[in-house]
């Protein structure tokens, strides 16, 4: 028995002399990993991204969009609250263009010149009025789905949206333009 006892002296005594420099903690907490971050949804990212690209480059077939409703159109990095503001007619229209009789031919040319140099005149936002389309063959608009193809393409011009209906509704644009 005494062998049996010096066995477990002596292993207590081996077991303090590897403990002698161990000491007590502080906690007796676990300290635990943060939580990761949330999943960004990279997919969505990307598809958003692309829609936005093919919109910019002008690849999106605008004729074959339906044109009862608002027209909408936005640049990467121009802001919602910017773009409500527009859509509310709360900027100042500082000149306008009337597209009423005017060839595709002509309204391209004419409206060109017009965005450019109401840029370069530092205006910020004009207003482009191409009609509803209800004197056009089959009563569809003609010019609309031009209009919107040629500004979106035009750099220009940062954002555009319908009018209000008390400025011409659906058959008018209001146009936020680039500042030089």
């Amino acid at each position: 028995m005494s062998n049996e006892s010096d066995t477990k002296r002596e292993d207590a005594e081996l077991f303090r002399a590897a403990m002698k420099d161990v000491r007590r903690m502080a906690s007796d907490r676990i300290a635990m990993r943060k939580p990761p971050p949330a999943p960004t949804p990279e997919q969505s990212r990307r598809n958003i991204d692309e829609v936005l690209t093919e919109m910019a480059s002008g690849k999106l077939d605008h004729e074959e969009l339906e044109y009862g409703d608002e027209a909408l159109f936005q640049r990467p990095g121009v802001s919602r609250v910017l773009m409500r503001k527009l859509r509310r007619g709360q900027f100042a229209v500082q000149a306008e263009f009337d597209l009423h009789g005017l060839s595709a031919a002509e309204a391209k040319s004419n409206l060109s010149t017009f965005i450019h140099r109401s840029s370069e005149r530092g205006m910020a936002c004009v207003r482009v009025i191409h009609g509803k389309g209800h004197r056009s063959p089959g009563k569809r608009p003609v010019l609309k789905p031009k209009v919107v193809r040629w500004l979106s393409q035009w750099d220009d011009v940062l954002a555009f949206t319908s009018a209000r209906p008390v400025d011409g509704g659906t058959g008018a644009l209001y146009v936020l333009l680039r500042r030089r």
